[in-house]
């Protein structure tokens, strides 16, 4: 091969890669734009949620929703010797029992039992600390 036709070759990639990298600068550009725009989006909702919160007397009859998290720990505390499964914990709740909504259950009890709220008697199981 000749010293020219290899320089024709490089330059060919090198022109390729610059392309391919112009149109992911210019893909970069466009995903942080949307992002941005997302961001401010989410920023004047939480704004309007808390000016329509502010808004809401107290006794407009609308308790607020109760988070997964505290339906756990009540259901624990109301219940301060039963050690649940997972998978009794949903049904005891009425919680969905497919296996992508146990694994985030597993995984709050996780944090419940790190944060010092729960234990772990065994494996898999889960009560009120004592």
């Amino acid at each position: 091969m000749n010293v020219s036709k290899l320089l024709r070759r490089l330059q060919t990639e090198h022109d390729e890669t610059a392309t391919r990298a112009g149109n992911l600068r210019e893909q970069i550009e466009r995903l942080t734009n949307t992002l941005a725009e997302t961001e401010t989006r989410l920023a004047e909702l939480a704004a309007i949620r808390k000016v329509i919160d502010g808004l809401t007397p107290p006794d407009a009859g609308t308790a607020p929703a109760e988070t997964a998290y505290q339906r756990i720990v009540t259901t624990f505390n109301d219940h301060p010797e039963k050690a649940f499964r997972v998978h009794d914990l949903h049904q005891h709740l009425g919680l969905p029992t497919d296996e992508p909504s146990i694994n985030v259950t597993r995984s709050r009890l996780g944090r419940l039992v790190r944060q010092g709220l729960l234990e772990q008697p065994g494996r898999g199981r889960y009560q009120a600390r004592t």
